[in-house]
């Protein structure tokens, strides 16, 4: 057995102990998770992806990704931070996220400065269209598309590549276990959400409701959505799916560290790192809400950066099983 094999034996097992644990106690799992492997995450993939050029063609390129994290992190977080008189709605949220995504295709695969503008440019104008994907961009794009099919394509660019059978099997698992979590023991809630869940969770609450509301429109408003999120069969199954995908999304990330070797950094970055997590993880415990304020803009920033691998990976996918196709650089 391979090395790699044994690593995607062990993602066998984070798969099915993550959709364990998703079943018993999504909402204590996904605070959990968030609160504490999430800084852990952000801060080394961070880290791994500076030493991998982001992923661009040119290292400066990802200025622009780490302007539009700024930008969304003031526009998320104006109310506490006095600028209550930005006026900067959904409809600009969502348009700056389209240009980080549009732009990172740009990035991860155009190297020439001038065709690169144009290309920049061209994703400015269509991001006039980007309303129409509001709900792709703005809700789903930074959060379950990032933390689930992302990272399913990361799994299957890694079986690809080794053509590990197990590494198949994890790549279906991955797929096919939330089915399991809507269909199984809908009228079991096995550990009712508690008090402190529900205060934590409540700056995460809304994209519950969005799902919920698109999965139940004979139902529709928020009149009763608080009830519906946190007791409703729909809103447990909703939540066991979003504990499963951030619980693996960070586990997968970690259990690959003797892979993408992300741990192999200086001494003084390592501090800083370690230092960095010690402190959020301390103000999740003190407030939970205060540890989501301080970590908003790394949070985002990790999603944006990320962006030209999410290409450079889907491209990898088509020239494995085409044997054509772009490609861009990967160191």
């Amino acid at each position: 057995m391979t090395a790699t094999q044994r690593i995607d034996f062990i993602n066998i097992g984070l798969l099915f102990f993550s959709c364990l644990m998703a079943f018993v106690v999504p909402f204590e799992l996904f605070l959990f998770a968030y609160g504490v492997l999430g800084p852990l995450h952000y801060l080394t993939e961070i880290s791994w992806l500076h030493d991998k050029n982001y992923f661009s063609k040119d290292r400066r390129d990802i200025i622009l990704l780490v302007v539009i994290s700024f930008i969304l992190t003031l526009v998320n977080l104006k109310g506490y931070i006095g600028l209550d008189s930005l006026e900067l709605d959904s409809t600009f949220v969502n348009a700056i996220i389209f240009i980080a995504f549009g732009s990172s295709l740009v990035f991860a695969f155009i190297k020439n400065k001038m065709i690169k503008i144009i290309g920049v440019a061209i994703v400015i104008l269509l991001s006039a269209i980007s309303e129409r994907y509001m709900l792709f961009f703005s809700v789903f794009l930074p959060t379950l598309v990032h933390v689930f099919l992302f990272t399913s394509l990361f799994m299957l660019y890694g079986a690809l590549k080794s053509r590990s059978v197990p590494g198949y099997l994890s790549v279906g698992l991955h797929l096919l276990l939330p089915f399991a979590l809507f269909y199984l023991f809908p009228n079991q809630p096995f550990v009712a959400v508690t008090e402190y869940g529900k205060t934590a969770y409540k700056e995460f609450q809304g994209l519950n409701a969005i799902i919920i509301n698109l999965l139940n429109t004979s139902q529709p408003g928020d009149g009763d959505m608080i009830q519906r999120i946190y007791h409703s069969n729909m809103g447990i199954a909703i939540m066991r799916f979003i504990a499963f995908a951030y619980t693996y999304h960070y586990l997968n990330w970690f259990s690959k560290t003797k892979v993408i070797r992300w741990h192999e950094i200086p001494k003084s970055r390592s501090i800083l790192i370690a230092v960095l997590w010690i402190i959020s993880v301390s103000l999740y415990l003190i407030d939970y809400s205060l540890g989501f304020k301080w970590l908003f803009l790394l949070s985002f920033m990790h999603v944006m950066l990320e962006f030209p691998l999410n290409f450079v990976s889907i491209a990898g996918i088509f020239r494995s099983l085409s044997g054509i196709g772009l490609k861009p650089r990967t160191t």
